[in-house]
């Protein structure tokens, strides 16, 4: 990203002591052109007064020229204190003592780039103050010792911490880290990065008029659950003749969605060998929390009609019996 124009007087950088407190990345200041992720502390006639929340809260300023290409009356309606802005950075002159900011140099993709970095980061730095506070080991040296070699080693430390999950100790085996450090890391990794199990659904029409009818229904549903497997099972549930649901449970989404999908070619064969037919009507795909919460309304309701029809029936059957008596 090129930047251009000049720039205005910046602000003595400040540091935030004590034990826990440490920047996320190995570099004590930011680069010229770096994207970074600053809080506002205050606004003035120059611009706006923050701290680098990426670089232990150092301080920084926007000036007032660099808040928008656009003209505006009021500079609390393009900032407000308290709130988080993407930034990129003009200049740094450690010597002095000076930081300065932009916000009108940077586009839309690049503050969905940064969001991106910024929430992985923020899951990294809160992982290792965990550990940190757990073992008394201070932050900095956690990082010293592998925090900062995994954003070398993987790009990003986040995706090195995923790796822990899946590959196990090798990660981090280069490492001379304390018996309780290493535990506690493993521990806290794979409870906060381990992947959660999210349900797939399907949506099909299954119908049958030839001479076995319901029976055959029946079978090409347990022909469908029979494609599931023991770590992703697949159930089948009635909303309302000819509509079923299908479900998948995974903790791989692509997975869940595959094993679905086979699931769905299943009972169409099924169905089809024995006179009927099916038609997908919603293809396996992963289910939000609102849409989970509305199927369990539709079923709640299917089963209290459900209910009230045996009831109808039970009383019906009580009435013939009482009359024939």
């Amino acid at each position: 990203m090129s930047i251009v124009g000049g720039v205005g007087e910046g602000v003595e950088l400040k540091k935030v002591d004590g034990d826990n407190n440490c920047r996320f990345y190995e570099n004590e200041f930011p680069e010229v052109d770096d994207l970074v992720v600053v809080t506002v502390r205050s606004v003035s006639e120059m611009g706006a007064y923050v701290t680098l929340n990426e670089y232990n809260n150092i301080e920084g300023m926007i000036l007032l020229s660099e808040l928008s290409r656009r003209r505006f009356r009021s500079i609390s309606k393009l900032i407000r204190v308290g709130r988080s802005e993407a930034v990129v950075v003009l200049r740094v002159e450690r010597d002095k003592g000076f930081i300065d900011l932009s916000k009108r140099r940077v586009s839309g993709d690049e503050v969905d780039r940064l969001e991106t970095k910024y929430n992985k980061s923020k899951q990294v730095h809160s992982i290792m103050r965990h550990v940190s506070q757990r073992t008394q080991v201070r932050l900095i040296h956690l990082y010293r010792q592998f925090g900062w070699d995994l954003y070398k080693r993987y790009g990003h430390a986040y995706d090195g911490l995923r790796a822990l999950v899946f590959e196990g100790e090798k990660v981090i085996q280069q490492y001379k880290l304390r018996d309780d450090v290493r535990a506690s890391l493993i521990r806290i990794v794979r409870r906060r990065l381990e992947p959660q199990p999210v349900k797939v659904r399907a949506d099909v029409e299954v119908t049958c008029f030839a001479y076995e009818g319901i029976d055959a229904i029946k079978a090409a549903l347990r022909a469908a659950e029979r494609a599931g497997t023991d770590e992703i099972p697949v159930k089948v549930q009635l909303v309302a003749p000819p509509l079923f649901v299908m479900f998948a449970t995974a903790r791989n989404a692509g997975q869940g969605q595959r094993v679905l999908a086979e699931a769905c070619i299943a009972l169409g064969e099924a169905i089809k060998a024995r006179g009927g037919g099916m038609t997908l009507k919603v293809p396996p795909r992963v289910v939000s929390q609102r849409e989970e919460r509305a199927l369990k309304k539709v079923f709640e309701r299917a089963e209290a009609a459900e209910a009230a029809e045996a009831a109808e029936a039970a009383e019906a059957d009580r009435d013939t019996k009482e009359q024939n008596s």
